[in-house]
């Protein structure tokens, strides 16, 4: 287990910057949910799980996309995430008003 911190406002409205996140490293990832997950240039960012998807180099991954489509960089940009650099799944928001974060649904139901 470990904290993440939000930075930029890609995931709005789910989070908003200075948001603190639970995240388990290594959990089960799924379709809907939220992840922690590493770009090829050594990025860090939090992202939604879209779809599994076959990498450039044939390895199975992600494709992970933003909340706000208007902003920020994701699977777009960078085609599908590998498996091996989705570092964790989160869990739910701890601060700055906790909060679990469920798969799936409309991004409504995240609304803070």
């Amino acid at each position: 287990m470990g904290l993440a911190r939000v930075r930029g406002d890609s995931m709005r409205p789910t989070l908003e910057p200075g948001d603190r996140l639970l995240v388990r490293y290594g959990g089960r990832v799924r379709t809907g949910g939220l992840v922690l997950a590493r770009f090829a240039d050594g990025t860090l960012a939090v992202k939604r799980v879209g779809e599994r998807r076959t990498t450039a180099s044939g390895r199975p991954g992600w494709w992970l996309t933003s909340d706000d489509p208007a902003v920020g960089v994701d699977s777009r940009h960078r085609g599908p995430v590998p498996e091996a650099d989705v570092v964790g799944v989160v869990l739910g928001r701890v601060w700055p008003r906790p909060r679990p974060l469920r798969a799936g649904g409309s991004h409504n139901e995240h609304r803070t």
